[in-house]
């Protein structure tokens, strides 16, 4: 059957969801990317992914709402202008088996942010360009066969800087760091089946909890959801459709430059998507992430549409 040969190369994988931190200014990066890129297979090997995401940060919310710089001005509070964030992930998966498998991500950011501070718009605009390594993830996994469903344990490691300044000197807002300077345990679970011959699905959830805080700060708990269907057109092209969900709490700061008033929240985004099997062993997919609902806590910059690109290569 169709979809019994797509099953043994299709997978889930939600350590590919590069749970950047979501503060100051909220970051829409919860897309599980690709079935046939996610790690899991029938064949025992090695799999790397590349995967690059864009994010333009500068329409504000308050809660549900859209609101102008002149409205957060009003309330005293800090008026930012924009953040551009770019992400660039190394993936590195191997599998001894099709039941069990080890991720590594790697991610690299590119952001930069604009500012006002307090007191828009006669304050010129204090900006930062931070370009590092983030915070590697390391997670395990094991599926249940019988039941196409996985168990993910992995853990965040604090690799990321977090100590970046602005351009003129002051210290950068946690949030809008590299890294965030602490250990998180990663907790996740999959499941995968077939609709009919021409339509697979899967729903996933992982949950990100910091084990400790770091100079006085510790990134809120947050939750990704996932849901996803797609169409086996044929062998070479692949549409897909996901449904992703994140809900994260504020983060707690105690004497760092942090605005955990404003951060956390919950973004929902309907996620249209197509991977390409270029050769047997390379596929490349695209998707593009427009928002369906997003809630923030204060005052927070959200991205309008968010985009990411990738390649997988199999061994």
């Amino acid at each position: 059957m169709k979809f019994k040969k797509s099953l043994f190369v299709s997978s889930l994988m939600a350590a590919s969801i590069p749970s950047y931190v979501f503060a100051c200014a909220s970051c829409g990066c919860i897309l599980s990317t690709d079935w046939d890129a996610q790690g899991i297979s029938a064949a025992a090997g090695i799999r790397l992914d590349l995967r690059y995401d864009y994010l333009d940060q500068k329409q504000y919310r308050s809660g549900s709402n859209k609101i102008s710089k002149d409205a957060v001005n009003a309330g005293g509070n800090e008026v930012e202008n924009k953040t551009t964030n770019h992400y660039v992930t190394a993936g590195i998966d191997y599998s001894p088996s099709r039941d069990w498998g080890i991720n590594l991500q790697i991610p690299y950011i590119d952001r930069y942010h604009e500012t006002y501070g307090e007191s828009y718009p006669d304050n010129p605009l204090s900006t930062s360009h931070t370009k590092s390594i983030g915070d590697v993830k390391v997670i395990g996994r094991y599926l249940i066969s019988g039941y196409n469903l996985g168990l993910q344990l992995g853990i965040k490691l604090p690799t990321g800087d977090y100590k970046k300044n602005f351009d003129n000197g002051d210290p950068l807002d946690r949030g809008l760091q590299p890294g965030s300077g602490t250990t998180d345990l990663l907790v996740g679970a999959y499941h995968f089946g077939s609709i009919n011959k021409d339509w697979d699905y899967y729903a996933q959830a992982m949950a990100q909890i910091p084990t400790n805080t770091k100079d006085g700060y510790q990134p809120g708990n947050s939750l990704n959801l996932n849901f996803g269907v797609r169409y086996l057109l044929n062998d070479y092209i692949t549409p897909q459709l996901q449904i992703n969900t994140k809900v994260s709490g504020r983060d707690s700061e105690d004497g760092v430059p942090a605005t955990g008033q404003d951060s956390g929240g919950t973004l929902v985004y309907l996620s249209p998507g197509v991977t390409v099997n270029v050769q047997k062993d390379l596929k490349l997919y695209g998707f593009v992430q427009l928002p369906i609902y997003q809630y923030v806590n204060g005052n927070q910059l959200t991205p309008t549409w968010t985009g990411t690109l990738g390649a997988r290569y199999n061994f």
